[in-house]
């Protein structure tokens, strides 16, 4: 067959933003309405394919280490399954562990989240039903994923990378089924390559795959009664994981006397309390991905311990090649559980709690509260946690911050942040209740027992001036009031026009000598006027201005409308800009000559004006897409009701003055 490189149609601007966030409002990002990754429609691409007798088709291995001309490239074939066996399957008898063993790639953490994906009904929410490599075969096939606070649905060839005949990632025991491979390698897409997934935490696995929200507990501070708590997990279907932390990279997969292997993930598989000699014993069971090694401690698979204890028992723990551990606190440091429902710990009948997500893209971050000069100036989020009858009750709040896209950025020579957030109680109190920060940044939440009152969340990275997009969620158990603190506020200067008759003459004589004969500043006089000023400031990084700037300029104080400045109009436009001049190499904190988007907002503060981040970010992009077509189409995205006009309101007034 002929192969068949589709290309991705991407939309972007604000015009997109605002059409994106509407279609959100309908549902779409939802489990049942995901996203189409890249704009991909598999249905759509595999019928393309399949009438025109093409193999979808594209792949990427890495950047660094896994990039072009690299040595563990070398000998790397990309093929498909087709031409490895005669008979390849999806899947067969159900997705089991034994499918997932673990290749060339640190990705333990991940194979461990499939792993416990495995166990109940959420695979299929991953893996959607009704996809073979016999009927309706057209070398495409699709999972979905969470990201981010919405389901997408992402679309793959099934090109898998190939050495010595045999699959170099993720693959099944028995080597004939490729769900597995190819959910790798749908992850690796939206992540940007199979070497972004290199290290990493379990949680960060187990949140794509279910949207749930993960709760960690450090094993040498463990709470006593945390067998009852893997438990009360395991029944509703939550996903667990353990591993054992490395102090150094000399650690990375070192293997312990009793034969489990430090910096590896194991994801729990079972847990059951058996009577021992009298005794009432508390076991874990548990599978490394990796599978080089077993455990040969106490409970292992040829240990006298199982001699014992009942048959049935036994057998119960032991089926599919499970491991059991005796005292899993001592040998194991870290437990990572994600709550599909997030009070599943807590409560023995499941309720639904109420959940807010909140997002910001770009966002300048002034540090965490080591950094009290900065530190306000980020995105802030109210909660209301609503009142009730007994002001000594205490209301359950989760919290859970995640930055995102941080794996694609390793390409750029970018990785992850240290993140966290501080929950402060509002005024009268001022009193902060709680901080909490995380080195290990992907994902972090704790949970809160807080009385009801006003509270503001300030999510940040460790040191100031960090950009990065962020999902906050809010899990609480009554309805609670959220929102962005992003008020819209102007303190504007007094400005006086003053009468030509009150213009001080050296101003005037040196108006006569810019504008000529007709007395009035034309746009092209006020460029080469600008520029002529630019140019003598060194320490500004610009190409000058162009006529649409100086227009947009004039357009503030041209009072008349003619297109030109007369003196007074140009008085009150040559103090406004001497005033920003000023404030300029004040908030260049790096004197580069040019803002970053951390600077610029400390420098609007600075002249007067609170925008919310909406507005930070249409500064950033206004110059986009400045085309006709685009502001039609912009026109009608407002245009909520269709009947041809527009009703402002101060956010929307200053989004499309901005835009235009």
């Amino acid at each position: 067959m002929a192969e068949e490189i589709i290309t991705p149609v991407y939309c972007t601007g604000v015009s997109a933003q605002v059409q994106k966030q509407q279609a959100k409002e309908l549902g779409l990002g939802r489990h049942e309405n995901a996203i189409k990754y890249l704009g991909q429609d598999y249905e759509q691409l595999q019928a393309r394919c399949l009438q025109s007798g093409t193999l979808f088709r594209g792949e990427s291995l890495g950047f660094k280490e896994l990039g072009p001309n690299y040595s563990k490239t070398y000998d790397i074939k990309w093929k498909w399954p087709t031409e490895l066996l005669s008979n390849p399957q999806f899947i067969v008898d159900g997705a089991t562990r034994a499918d997932i063993c673990q290749g060339a790639l640190g990705d333990c953490w991940l194979l461990a989240a499939i792993t416990s994906l495995t166990l109940n009904d959420n695979l299929h929410r991953v893996v959607p039903h009704g996809q073979s490599f016999q009927d309706g075969y057209a070398g495409i096939f699709h999972f979905q994923l969470w990201q981010f606070r919405e389901w997408v649905d992402v679309v793959v060839d099934d090109l898998l990378p190939i050495k010595d005949g045999k699959l170099v990632f993720v693959h099944s025991a028995e080597g004939h089924e490729f769900w597995s491979a190819l959910l790798e390698k749908a992850y690796a897409n939206v992540n940007g390559s199979y070497e972004a997934l290199s290290g990493g935490s379990t949680s960060e696995g187990f949140e794509d795959f279910t949207g749930g929200v993960t709760k960690w507990y450090e094993l040498r501070k463990a709470p006593s009664d945390l067998y009852q708590i893997i438990l009360k997990a395991l029944e509703p279907g939550s996903l667990l994981g353990f591993s054992i932390d490395i102090s150094s990279v000399l650690d990375m997969e070192a293997i312990t006397f009793k034969k489990l292997v430090k910096g590896h993930a194991y994801s729990v598989t079972g847990a059951k309390q058996v009577n021992y000699r009298g005794q009432t014993v508390n076991l874990i069971r548990m599978q490394n991905p990796w599978g080089a090694v077993e455990w040969t401690g106490a409970w292992s698979d040829s240990s006298s311990e199982w001699n014992n204890v009942d048959p049935y028992e036994r057998e119960q723990l032991r089926q599919d090649g499970g491991r059991g551990v005796l005292d899993f606190m001592r040998e194991f440091t870290r437990l990572e559980i994600c709550n599909l429902t997030p009070d599943a710990l807590n409560s023995q009948t499941i309720r639904k709690w109420s959940t807010t997500h909140l997002a910001a893209g770009g966002a300048p971050r002034g540090g965490c509260r080591n950094y009290p000069a900065t530190f306000w100036v980020k995105p802030q989020f109210q909660i209301r946690l609503d009142e009730v009858d007994d002001p000594r009750v205490r209301l359950q709040l989760r919290v859970a911050l995640m930055q995102k896209h941080r794996r694609r950025y390793r390409r750029c020579g970018c990785d992850m942040e240290t993140i966290g957030f501080a929950v402060c109680e509002v005024p009268p109190e001022l009193a902060g209740t709680g901080s909490v920060t995380s080195s290990w940044p992907m994902h972090l939440g704790t949970r809160f027992h807080l009385p009801p009152a006003e509270y503001v969340v300030v999510p940040s990275t460790f040191k100031p001036n960090k950009e990065g997009d962020f999902v906050l969620r809010f899990f609480s158990e009554k309805s609670a009031g959220t929102a962005a603190l992003d008020q819209i506020q102007a303190s504007l200067p007094d400005e006086q026009a003053l009468s030509e008759e009150e213009t001080d003459g050296n101003f005037k004589a040196l108006f006569r000598q810019l504008a000529g004969e007709d007395m009035e500043i034309s746009m092209k006089e006020l460029r080469t006027v600008l520029n002529g000023i630019i140019s003598r400031h060194k320490d500004l990084r610009t190409k000058g201005f162009s006529l649409e700037s100086c227009h947009s300029m004039a357009n503030l104080t041209d009072r008349d409308g003619n297109g030109k400045l007369c003196l007074v109009e140009f008085s009150i436009l040559w103090n406004r800009i001497w005033n920003y001049l000023s404030v300029f190499p004040k908030f260049d904190l790096d004197k580069s000559g040019s803002m970053s988007a951390y600077e610029m907002r400390m420098a609007i503060e600075s002249a007067g004006f609170k925008l919310n981040q909406k507005l930070y970010e249409l500064i950033i992009t206004r110059y986009s897409e400045p085309d006709l077509v685009t502001m039609f189409r912009f026109f009608k995205t407002l245009d909520t009701d269709l009947d041809g006009v527009m009703t402002f309101d101060l956010f929307k007034w200053l989004q499309l003055t901005m835009f235009a």
